[in-house]
């Protein structure tokens, strides 16, 4: 994240994460991993929390915000249905068990709530840089571009993994369209693919976030207790008259 394609790719995902999570309202909020990108600094909820994998060796490393917890990720110490949002930045990426991390998640979500996920494209330059630097680094020559630990997943198959567990996709996006350099210069010189890529190879992203939404079948959310609907007015009816109306139709007969 210190190179330039890092801070690149940590540009996009900050305006997409910022303008993700800024209109999603509740109490608690929680991040997982990636202590360098601050993905909840617009969102207004009163509790949010910062927390890492005990198993983290980046625990200290390049960034200065306050971390809240260690955790197993598939593990977390938060009650069934107690948080509103969590935010995954590459955390599925380097999980040990990134279906259990999204089954953890699932547990912790109220219905209703949020998740937000962001990940690298496979299908993409970059992910094709990766491929052949691994294959490279079998023959003994070279070095990868990203991470050595990521096993990346692809926006398509996230999707699968979320509907599996009763999610709904709200949104989607893909984002950094530029080839996979390690030169600042060379990157602004390739500015331009950002928004010919948007638009005309828009699934060839480097980068994807989504939004998923917990459903909850079965489950209608009522309005507060004490909110009464005023009774209608309802006129009384005269026994007395009754009783004398239906006499005087007896005389009648």
């Amino acid at each position: 994240m210190q190179t330039p394609a890092g801070q690149y790719l940590l540009a996009w995902e900050r305006e997409q994460l910022g303008a993700a999570v800024a209109d999603i309202f509740g109490y608690h909020a929680l991040q997982l991993g990636l202590p360098q990108l601050d993905a909840l600094h617009t969102n207004r909820m009163p509790h949010r929390w910062l927390a890492l994998d005990h198993g983290s060796h980046a625990t200290d490393q390049g960034h200065s915000r306050a971390v809240a917890l260690l955790s197993d990720f598939c593990a977390l110490p938060f009650p069934s249905s107690s948080l509103d949002l969590v935010v995954l930045p590459h955390t599925l990426e380097f999980s040990a068990d990134p279906h259990a991390t999204l089954r953890e998640v699932e547990r912790v979500l109220v219905p209703e709530g949020k998740v937000v996920i962001c990940g690298m494209n496979p299908t993409s330059l970059w992910g094709f840089k990766q491929g052949r630097d691994h294959l490279y680094q079998r023959l003994g020559h070279g070095s990868l571009f990203l991470p050595e630990g990521g096993d990346f997943i692809g926006y398509w198959r996230l999707r699968d993994w979320l509907r599996l567990l009763s999610f709904e996709v709200e949104a989607g996006a893909f984002g950094c369209y530029r080839p996979a350099m390690h030169s600042e210069k060379w990157l602004r010189r390739f500015a331009w693919m950002d928004k010919a890529g948007a638009r005309w190879w828009p699934i060839l992203g480097a980068a994807y976030f989504l939004v998923g939404v917990k459903r909850v079948r079965g489950m209608r959310l009522l309005g507060p207790s004490w909110v009464h609907k005023p009774a209608r007015a309802v006129s009384p009816v005269s026994v007395a008259n009754s009783v004398t109306e239906y006499s005087n139709l007896e005389n009648e007969a």
